[in-house]
């Protein structure tokens, strides 16, 4: 996949759970490709989705992040923008490793995608409208009460929620 649409999956998913982490997200979601940059200044050059593209590898740094230990959400918020792009990469025709132990290519839905295809954008524009209808439906109807993508200082201010003080501090806060 394209890495536009790598951004695209990862950031739209990520903001229904966390705005604030959306950036750790999208560097986390390009993670499998520059890592490779990465490894091959190192001098130990690597096959594309190869090493780094380890489906199980991902999973588990995500379950890591979630479960033992993480600092503010960053580490699950790297992981998922990895597993994510490594999801993604499933779709396609060539598929990802499952784990360095396995022989095969695991795939998603047949890899039927073509990377820079039309169905690649289909999907992952797609699931970008999900997620914006997604937050339009938790929007409470009179604009005020709690909105986890974008909070409303005035209707929080006008309800008698806040104080005067705290809605000029945050006014212009959009996450």
């Amino acid at each position: 996949m394209k890495w536009v649409n790598h951004l695209a999956i990862a950031g739209s998913t990520t903001a229904l759970v966390s705005p604030a982490l959306v950036p750790v997200a999208l560097l986390g979601s390009t993670a499998p490709d520059w890592l490779e940059w990465v490894l091959k200044a190192l001098g130990k050059p690597v096959r594309h989705r190869t090493v780094t593209h380890y489906l199980l590898g991902w999973a588990l740094l995500l379950a890591f992040g979630l479960g033992l230990w993480d600092f503010h959400g960053m580490v699950a918020a790297f992981a998922w923008g990895g597993l994510s792009h490594v999801l993604a990469d499933a779709c396609t025709v060539m598929g990802v490793p499952f784990s360095p132990h396995s022989d095969r290519r695991f795939h998603l839905f047949g890899g039927r995608l073509r990377t820079g295809g039309s169905g690649e954008y289909g999907v992952a524009w797609g699931l970008v409208a999900v997620c914006l209808v997604i937050a339009v439906l938790f929007k409470p109807h009179g604009g005020s009460g709690w909105y986890p993508f974008f909070y409303d200082w005035a209707g929080l201010y006008q309800s008698g929620v806040i104080d005067a003080k705290e809605w000029k501090d945050n006014r212009l806060k959009f996450f």
